[in-house]
């Protein structure tokens, strides 16, 4: 063993959070080190420092989105006067560009720690007091590392069902998908989450026999009338949707293709289906158990075994913090853990008092119809304040770059939840449309200042756009008219 090696800070994780906070209290003048170690998929998939955003969540994800839109717009081209084929897709191709990016992601990380004075340990850490950990190094070398305040981000991985039969042997998970060199080919996902959604979506963009298996309700988390406006089209562009069914188990026939057994819980009906890959997408459980928080004294919660935490991300160890997916009651968002790893390293250098606000922050679903939100659901809006106090302005629009080609628009949807009172606050943003993110970004800045109804009506639109539809809302759900947008 290595002698001890002490620093002002020590980052658990280094992931978009922790990476966030050490680089941030480095530059504040701190002594800091980040210990990192990725523990290879059950499938053996392996990758650099990042954490889950770069290597195996939103870069990735938003990559193979864009792959699969394009196979679209290839489509529209010939309607707009482009003479072009429709190719067949070419998975290799694409996944060696997505990897090499990442790739450079992970060089560009070790970079920056090395610019800051950050010391970066490819080390696998558990506590052995609550300021010393002990690092493990993949040839089983260990070292001692102390520090006046310790900082744990190491976020979550997919869960296996380990429950169904053959699920761990045969199956794979959002760790494994965007590393794969060759096409999955004929894939059933499972699971409702945003992860399932997006990457059944993307596999049906690019082509592929793509099945997703929903056991209760799709995009829980989320408003539900925006949530089966998703399915709905997803559904009507090709992606199978077995709603109400759970896998009972995975077998591997002798060609070498995945037989899946499933029931239809409301019939209790059994059913098979023959697939090349399985999919799990079923959530994801918070990379806690081998730190040995109870060496430290730092609580979890027993049923979800997150790391509790205050508004200051303190857990019940006053020097030790947790921030980003590892947190009980986060976000699981890459943005809101930036900013909360920098605002603690700020509070830490005594540069700022100022918390992480976790209300109004907007995110969006990468789904082939993009789904943005900020705020309050109608549900929650209505559980919170009350249906008479609710009012809710909503249109269906065709987007104009819709419009040549012929697409089809029917899911394209945006609703406002306000307070009914003058002058209306908003409450919530839902848009289901093209470009969903970068419209939901600008609007998020206004609601988060406070936008009121009439603030959003003096809204001046650009136009012709998807957005300047947010400005137009003036139907409400309560007069019962109809929603849809005519002419320009």
């Amino acid at each position: 063993m290595e002698g001890r090696q002490c620093y002002d800070l020590l980052v658990i994780g280094g992931g978009s959070g922790g990476l966030a906070c050490a680089k941030e209290a480095a530059q504040l003048g701190k002594k800091v080190a980040v210990v990192d170690y990725v523990e290879p998929s059950p499938r053996g998939t392996r990758w650099g420092l990042g954490g889950t955003c770069v290597n195996v969540g939103c870069i990735p994800k938003k990559l193979m989105h864009q792959a699969a839109l394009l196979g679209g717009m290839i489509h529209d081209a010939s309607h707009y006067g482009w003479k072009v084929a429709q190719p067949p897709h070419d998975w290799g191709k694409m996944a060696e560009a997505v990897q090499n990016h990442v790739k450079s992601l992970n060089w560009g990380h070790r970079v920056q720690l090395q610019d800051r004075k950050v010391k970066y340990f490819n080390f696998k850490a558990s506590f052995v007091n609550p300021h010393m950990v002990c690092g493990v190094s993949k040839g089983g070398e260990e070292t001692l590392l102390s520090a006046d305040h310790i900082v744990i981000a190491t976020g979550g991985r997919p869960r296996y069902p380990t429950h169904i039969e053959g699920a761990l042997e045969y199956g794979i998970t959002s760790d494994d998908i965007f590393w794969l060199k060759e096409s999955p080919g004929k894939t059933l996902v499972v699971g409702a989450s945003y992860v399932a959604l997006e990457c059944a979506g993307f596999l049906t963009g690019l082509g592929l026999d793509t099945t997703v298996m929903i056991r209760s309700v799709p995009l829980r988390a989320f408003d539900q009338q925006m949530a089966s406006l998703v399915t709905e089209h997803m559904a009507v562009h090709g992606t199978r949707i077995l709603r109400g069914c759970t896998p009972l188990r995975v077998e591997r026939l002798s060609d070498g293709r995945l037989q899946v057994i499933w029931v239809d819980l409301a019939s209790d009906k059994k059913d098979t289906g023959t697939f090349d890959t399985v999919l799990w997408a079923v959530g994801r459980v918070p990379e806690t158990r081998g730190l040995n928080l109870e060496k430290a004294g730092v609580r979890t919660n027993p049923n979800t075994q997150k790391i509790l935490v205050d508004a200051q991300e303190a857990t019940s160890v006053p020097h030790i913090y947790a921030i980003g997916d590892v947190a009980e009651g986060r976000p699981e968002l890459t943005p809101t853990a930036i900013m909360a790893g920098r605002l603690l390293a700020q509070r830490l250098c005594s540069r700022s008092s100022d918390l992480m606000d976790y209300d109004n922050v907007p995110t969006t679903v990468f789904t082939p119809l993009e789904y943005g939100c900020v705020g309050l659901s109608e549900e929650e809006a209505v559980a919170r304040h009350g249906e008479e106090r609710v009012e809710v302005y909503h249109a269906y629009y065709k987007p104009l770059e819709f419009v040549v080609p012929e697409r089809d628009a029917s899911q394209c949807y945006i609703k406002m939840v306000c307070l009914r009172e003058p002058p209306q606050l908003v409450l919530g943003l839902h848009f289901l449309g093209p470009n969903a993110g970068e419209v939901t970004q600008g609007f998020a800045l206004g609601i988060k200042c406070g936008a009121s109804y009439q603030h959003v009506m003096r809204t001046v639109g650009i136009h012709p756009t998807c957005a300047e539809e947010v400005a137009k809302l003036r139907i409400s759900k309560r007069s019962g008219l109809d929603p849809t947008v005519t002419g320009c």
